[in-house]
């Protein structure tokens, strides 16, 4: 039997029949992307890859495009759970200590940071990383799009680190090094070298950097022959360790924020949130031990 088909009668009208599809609309609202991010489910680029691979729906229908725009009235699901609409732009100073990984989770079975933060606070995203053995600054945001700014090389945000190494360090090195590297084809823009103090075979060097790539500090003073043996970062554009002590978090407030970062912060909701108090964890032991 095949299909029947009718011709619409005189003066009647048929009734749209609803598009399988979302059409973008391109003159209002923000880019989905761009809004996850805000709403802390991940950073931009993550938030992307949400939706190409279908995770991301918008009153029901799947994505398919994060050019997409919404207003946030809408109802926003990523893997079928509803995402809240962006608040107050928040930012906490975290002293990462050795031994855990800068990640949700770990195949290993290694500890996270987020096995360690404490809990009350809201979901976060962290700019930039730092590896395993490497301590000391590390901020925290609930706005992956803020994330994604502080992270972004052309901002040149700049990074100090304290780095204990073992070698010679010498006038010729500390040069080389502001003039640029290239370590197994990769090329690191110049870093800011200085000798601190000697400490027998080792050696403490201050190292500034704007960059910011995967082990940077450790491969460009391997390249001139020193090994890195302890690494902690102490600065993150205007955001500095200080005396904050391993495994703590604190907020920095959001006057302050806005005083720091200005037009770099994206749109705000009228209320702040309130500021929270300096973390101070209880003491830990074994920290990169096997869940």
């Amino acid at each position: 039997m095949t299909d029947r088909r009718e011709t619409p009668r005189p003066g009647r009208r048929t009734k749209p029949q609803p598009s399988s599809n979302i059409d973008p609309d391109w003159s209002e609202g923000e880019r989905i992307a761009k809004w996850l991010a805000r709403s802390g489910v991940a950073s931009r680029r993550e938030c992307e890859t949400l939706i190409e691979e279908g995770r991301v729906s918008v009153n029901g229908r799947k994505l398919t495009s994060p050019a997409f725009k919404v207003t946030g009235t809408e109802t926003i699901k990523v893997n079928g759970k509803p995402v809240k609409a962006p608040e107050v732009t928040r930012l906490w100073r975290y002293h990462k200590p050795s031994g855990l990984i800068t990640t949700t989770q770990d195949p290993a079975g290694r500890r996270t940071i987020f096995d360690e933060l404490p809990k009350h606070l809201p979901r976060t995203v962290t700019v930039g990383r730092l590896d395993l053995t490497t301590e000391g600054l590390l901020l925290l945001t609930n706005d992956g799009e803020l994330a994604r700014t502080l992270e972004l090389p052309r901002n040149e945000f700049r990074r100090r680190y304290r780095a204990r190494a073992h070698g010679r360090v010498t006038p010729e090195k500390l040069a080389a090094l502001r003039d640029g590297v290239t370590v197994e084809g990769v090329t690191y823009a110049p870093i800011i070298a200085e000798l601190e103090r000697e400490t027998g075979a080792n050696n403490w060097i201050k190292v500034e950097l704007t960059e910011g790539k995967k082990r940077e500090v450790r491969r460009a003073l391997e390249s001139v022959g020193l090994e890195v043996n302890r690494l902690i970062r102490t600065e993150y554009g205007p955001f500095e360790l200080s005396d904050l002590d391993p495994g703590a978090v604190e907020e920095v407030p959001h006057k302050k924020l806005v005083e720091l970062l200005g037009a770099m912060l994206p749109d705000q909701p009228a209320k702040p949130a309130s500021d929270v108090k300096k973390h101070k964890p209880a003491p830990k032991k074994g920290l990169n031990r096997r869940r």
